[in-house]
């Protein structure tokens, strides 16, 4: 029985807490900086996980959520490949975007007519290779679909980031990455790390939480 255990964990597509991720490309290819230190310190590869998916989890809108993906969205957004945000529950503001260095032609913005459409759009989206990173607001998405966005940024080599609600932190997911964002304030974001491949679990505060514009012809912020 424990050889055939061993054999089963030996498996490539087998995955265990608290060891490095065992893919095909190297770690430091697959992540994307954050472009906040503490968080790059706190993931193995410094960044977000390529070709995954990693959720973010909150309880209201406007806590941080988007702040914290601008700098890695602004840089991917000058890949030459697209930006898609699917199902956003606001209209996006494009000078904003613009402020925080997104490159405004290379952003998809998608309007589904319903939930079934919007995991179709962002599966496709994700599959598709032509897309950086793709951004999603699902209304409901349960373990099955998330196996299948998964599979799809694999696939198509994009970086996926579902914006959910902080109630789905008890459910199980097969994303790369869940973050919980906690309360915030003008200079702090407290975050959970509720998974992580090749880390524990944990906890990291964005002390310079700055809510300053950065003008798009400068360096991101990499500093805390």
């Amino acid at each position: 029985m424990k050889e055939a255990i061993h054999e089963l964990l030996d498996q490539p597509g087998i995955w265990r807490a608290n060891t490095p991720h065992r893919g095909p490309s190297s770690p430091a290819r697959d992540h994307v900086p954050s472009g906040f230190a503490a968080l790059d310190r706190a993931l193995p590869g410094g960044g977000f996980p390529g070709s995954a998916l990693t959720e973010i989890l909150y309880e209201a809108h406007g806590v941080g959520e988007l702040r914290l993906v601008m700098p890695a969205l602004a840089r991917l957004s000058r890949s030459g490949r697209w930006i898609a945000m699917i199902a956003p529950p606001f209209v996006p503001y494009a000078p904003a975007l613009a402020a925080q260095g997104i490159d405004l032609s290379r952003l998809l913005v998608i309007h589904p007519n319903d939930g079934p459409q919007a995991l179709w759009s962002v599966e496709q989206a994700l599959r598709s290779g032509t897309c950086a990173a793709v951004m999603a607001w699902p209304s409901h998405c349960d373990d099955r679909s998330l196996r299948r966005l998964q599979l799809a940024a694999e696939s198509g080599d994009s970086v996926g980031m579902l914006f959910r609600d902080s109630t789905a932190a008890t459910e199980r997911s097969p994303a790369a990455l869940r973050l919980a964002l906690g309360e915030s304030s003008g200079q702090q974001l407290n975050i959970r790390v509720l998974k992580c491949r090749g880390t524990p679990p944990g906890a990291v505060a964005l002390d310079s939480w700055s809510t300053a514009p950065v003008r798009p012809q400068h360096p991101l912020p990499l500093e805390e």
